[in-house]
């Protein structure tokens, strides 16, 4: 596995140069405070941020321009000299120190979830300051910044978990130091979407945990046991498959060019089943049942359905009247369903009609039957 703590750290140099740079700081600086102009003073090492300074590192400040050339922030504190980045030195455990840009749902629960399991979580990136005091309690002594580049001095490797059309731009505000590594979340994209922040020496992947993150606690105990796709550079791909198998999930290495498709099925499966049961609680709602009670009474059937599913396989796990043939009972639900709930016929007869080919494909539907489940099932708006 990647030893972080033996990235190449940058040259320190040259003593001349640097000497000029400090001159020129103290020069800067007298010119700001009168006070520093002392000529006792003038050499000493920068001052403390002052007690008025904002408490909150994720603040943004505006460029400084005044900083002689070499020079560079970080946050209230001017650096003259060359130095490795980040400042964070890497345990000694050899994993890296992560870093998340994300105080949402995704990278709060990951933040919580790997600091649980022994990783140093170092900081956080939100342009929210609810989100970012949110994700400091759940993970006790993450620096927290209101811009992603923020998180770079403070970590090896740093995670963006943001909505999949904002992780370019996010990615394109980032500028790596060699030696760190740079991930999304996204079920959607590939590392081709981070290319904006790479640099020399570094490394770029993908962690998409296949959970529903509706919830930070649910979905905390959802990760024990799921799935989480990885993808990326050859030297990063242990580091993921680690830290995967650390909060209890199982890695899975896609294939190059697969992530829409799979991304779309993960899409189905989730949003696309809640979707579902919002119809079956529609359709429910003439029989006296509330949303409550319609996933009461029919969430066990959809849970035996995919216990069956999975135990004996989709075909076998198929009823209902597409697998019997029964045109009559598709006809009266067609009836009810125009009269009581007309939003919800397009849902049913896509289903319906893929009921019939799995029955006609593979549970042995006679042809003409399915012809005529075909027919009874035509929209005739």
């Amino acid at each position: 596995m990647r030893a972080w703590s033996d990235a190449t750290q940058p040259p320190p140099g040259d003593p001349a140069t640097l000497e000029e740079l400090r001159r020129a700081g103290a020069a800067d600086a007298a010119a700001a405070d009168p006070a520093a102009a002392d000529p006792a003073t003038a050499n000493a090492a920068p001052a403390s941020p002052s007690p008025s300074a904002s408490a909150d590192p994720g603040t943004p400040r505006p460029a400084d321009s005044s900083l002689p050339t070499g020079a560079h922030r970080h946050g209230d504190e001017v650096h003259l000299e060359a130095h490795a980045h980040p400042h964070a030195p890497a345990p000694d455990d050899g994993r890296p120190i992560i870093g998340i840009v994300g105080g949402g749902p995704v990278g709060l629960t990951l933040g919580a979830a790997l600091a649980a399991a022994g990783w140093q979580v170092g900081a956080v990136a939100s342009r929210d300051p609810a989100r970012r005091e949110r994700f400091r309690q759940l993970v006790p002594g993450a620096r927290a910044f209101a811009e992603p580049a923020g998180i770079l001095d403070e970590c090896q490797l740093a995670i963006i978990a943001v909505p999949d059309d904002a992780i370019a731009d996010v990615a394109a505000g980032m500028r790596l130091y060699s030696g760190q590594a740079l991930v999304h979340t996204s079920g959607l994209h590939g590392t081709e979407v981070l290319a904006a922040a790479r640099a020399a020496g570094t490394s770029c992947g993908s962690f998409h945990p296949l959970v529903a993150f509706a919830d930070v606690d649910r979905a905390l105990a959802a990760l024990r046991g799921a799935t989480v796709a990885i993808e990326g550079d050859e030297d990063i791909l242990d580091v993921l498959a680690e830290m995967a198998q650390s909060i209890g999930a199982l890695p899975v290495r896609l294939a190059p060019g697969s992530k829409p498709a799979y991304h779309a099925a993960a899409v189905l499966a989730a949003g696309g089943l809640v979707a579902l049961l919002d119809v079956i609680a529609e359709v429910a709602a003439p029989a006296g049942l509330d949303e409550a009670g319609a996933l009461a009474v029919y969430g066990p059937l959809a849970a035996q359905a995919l216990g069956n599913a999975r135990a004996l396989g989709i075909a076998p796990a198929l009823t209902g009247p597409a697998v019997r043939g029964d045109a009559g009972t598709i006809e009266a639900h067609l009836a009810a369903l125009e009269g009581s709930a007309p939003a919800t016929l397009d849902t049913y007869r896509a289903l319906v009609r893929r009921q019939v080919s799995i029955a006609e494909a593979r549970r042995g539907l006679a042809p003409e039957t399915a012809a005529r489940l075909r027919a009874e099932l035509a929209d005739r708006r």
